[in-house]
């Protein structure tokens, strides 16, 4: 016989019961952040130690980001099966399972199991994501649903400020940039040995980033954190929901989809191409390894605006088209303005100052896209939901179009930015007008 889970209604949780848990949601959160914007430094890292083109190097956010197509319908039956904080444990242990294969991929240099480890601990973070949103969409009042989201984003964000420092000073040193000018002039048999020391030191930090996962897992169990029945809320009836017997007859979901799509592969590209266009300018590695969290500031700082501001002073609806505006105008920015200048002691080209920027333009989307697709769906709303969790293989699919262009010999790696401007064209679109459609017709 089946053993039964012990759930609590939303409605029963008392006010401490409901800030521990959003307490120990945003924890959940923090460490998306750490691990996941950690690419920002592995895919350089990666490029040099593994000897890679561009396009070999952003197979980093493949491996990572695919993980969500893969596991985004298993997760929800995962937790079905096992219910939620059970399911959160099994997240982080598969995590830990992913950062333990860091150990032998580092000894043998062999960037396939790297990869293969990136690809587990973006399955674990799948299931950790799929239970997580759940309680912050359902722990509280859902007209204050948005700050939530913002105040997880900032936590999210915030951690990725932390990781890419973090890890760049464990694995990075002043040195690097001469010996990686001295590979250039030796032999394979010269390159070995410093290669070799080279990735070894990506061993110490995901050796306890295996450990600390590991007890978290542990710990979120045994947690006063509460196992919620979401099955027993109620959804609202819409009559054009009563008409409908298909998920593809919802075009403002569908569409939503691909904005997550196209929004999320954004970010990423802002966030994790950032140090091989710092790079390009001869910026050193050691000093070019700060530019993601710059980026992961600006978000932030675009978090607190919308939680002053929305919905006291601006709609959502309206942060939304802002954001996405900004983005098509930041884009340009990038691409068309040119000229050296001295900022934050950094001696490089204005443009990189707005792929910085993008943060900005990024931060507000996700929270806008998401009540607007959902928006109506009744019966349909998991699913929905499910759907747009799907979208996430953005973040897979777009950075490998990205390092495609800036492989090529008529390309720069400035020049590949152009990827972004038919992306803010859709996003613009869909905060416009798409999100309004309810019929194909």
């Amino acid at each position: 016989m089946t053993k039964q889970l012990k759930t609590v209604a939303v409605s029963a949780l008392s006010k401490k019961d409901t800030l521990v848990s959003l307490l120990i949601i945003a924890v959940l959160f923090f460490i998306f952040g750490f691990v996941s914007w950690a690419n920002a430094i592995l895919i350089p890292y990666f490029k040099i130690a593994c000897e890679l083109n561009h396009s070999q190097s952003y197979l980093v956010a493949f491996a990572f980001y695919i993980a969500y197509l893969v596991m985004s319908v298993p997760s929800s039956y995962l937790l079905k099966a096992i219910g939620f904080k059970k399911g959160i444990m099994a997240g982080f242990w598969i995590m830990a399972a992913g950062a333990i294969l860091f150990v032998p991929a580092a000894y043998m240099r062999a960037y396939p199991l790297f990869l293969t480890g990136l690809f587990t601990i973006g399955c674990g973070l799948a299931v950790l994501q799929t239970a997580a949103n759940p309680y912050v969409t359902i722990l509280g009042p859902k007209e204050r649903a948005a700050q939530r989201i913002s105040f997880m984003g900032i936590c999210n964000k915030g951690a990725g400020i932390l990781a890419p420092v973090i890890l760049g000073a464990i694995i990075l040193k002043a040195t690097d940039s001469g010996m990686i000018e001295q590979l250039a002039t030796l032999t394979e048999a010269e390159k070995k040995p410093l290669l070799d020391g080279f990735i070894r030191r990506v061993i110490p930090p995901y050796t306890v980033m295996a450990v600390i996962l590991g007890l978290l897992g542990l710990a979120v169990r045994f947690s006063p954190l509460p196992e919620i029945n979401t099955d027993d809320e109620k959804s609202d009836q819409h009559k054009e929901t009563k008409a409908k017997n298909y998920i593809i007859q919802f075009p403002h979901l569908i569409l939503g989809a691909v904005a997550i799509f196209l929004h999320v592969g954004t970010q990423v590209i802002a966030i994790d191409t950032i140090i091989p266009y710092a790079l390009s300018m001869d910026v050193p590695l050691f000093e070019a390894k700060v530019f993601p969290s710059y980026t992961l500031t600006t978000t932030i700082i675009g978090y607190i605006l919308g939680i002053l501001l929305i919905p006291k002073y601006i709609r959502q609806g309206t942060a939304l088209k802002v954001c996405t505006l900004l983005g098509f105008v930041f884009t340009l920015g990038i691409l068309l303005v040119a000229g050296q200048t001295n900022f934050l002691a950094h001696h490089t080209d204005i443009s990189i100052w707005f792929l910085v920027l993008l943060g900005l333009a990024n931060s507000l989307v996700w929270a806008g896209i998401w009540p607007l697709a959902l928006d109506g769906l009744g019966k349909f709303t998991k699913l929905g939901a499910s759907i747009l969790i799907m979208g996430l293989c953005g973040n897979a699919i777009l950075p490998l179009i990205y390092g495609y262009l800036a492989d090529k010999p008529d390309y720069t790696l400035r020049e590949a930015y152009w990827i972004l401007l038919p992306c803010y064209v859709y996003l613009i679109f869909y905060a416009f007008r798409g999100y309004k459609l309810r019929t194909w017709r």
